[in-house]
């Protein structure tokens, strides 16, 4: 049975209604006392990390609540958050740009190992 969950965030600012799932599902698995969980920010979901991005979109419009405030929640609940360098580069942005519970960046050969891995879950949004 699988113990980690990995989730790739592809999806950014652009479409605010998808953002908010991820989060919950992370901090659900950590609260089900998952082993490990990782989201890796990759194509669009790279803008998510830019200071003053997340803190200033809601998922839903009206709402006090940030997609800052859910990575800080999905944070503070043990969630690891990690970028594609690659992705950094094409956004022109630098680790130094980004929020800072970015715990680092990971590449497509860390990651996609760690997705084939017998006790991982991948998800994707």
């Amino acid at each position: 049975m699988a113990n980690k969950m990995l989730i790739m965030m592809t999806s950014g600012p652009d479409t605010p209604t998808r953002l908010g799932t991820p989060f919950h599902q992370a901090m659900t698995a950590a609260a089900l006392d998952a082993e490990e969980v990782t989201i890796v920010f990759t194509m669009e979901g790279t803008r998510l990390l830019k200071k003053g991005v997340a803190e200033n979109l809601q998922v839903k419009k009206g709402s006090d609540r940030t997609v800052y405030t859910y990575i800080q929640e999905a944070r503070e609940a043990g969630v690891k958050f990690f970028v594609c360098p690659s992705s950094l580069k094409i956004h022109d942005m630098t680790l130094q740009d980004c929020i800072p519970e970015l715990d680092g960046a990971i590449g497509a050969a860390t990651y996609v190992a760690l997705s084939m891995q017998e006790d991982v879950v991948v998800f994707c949004y």
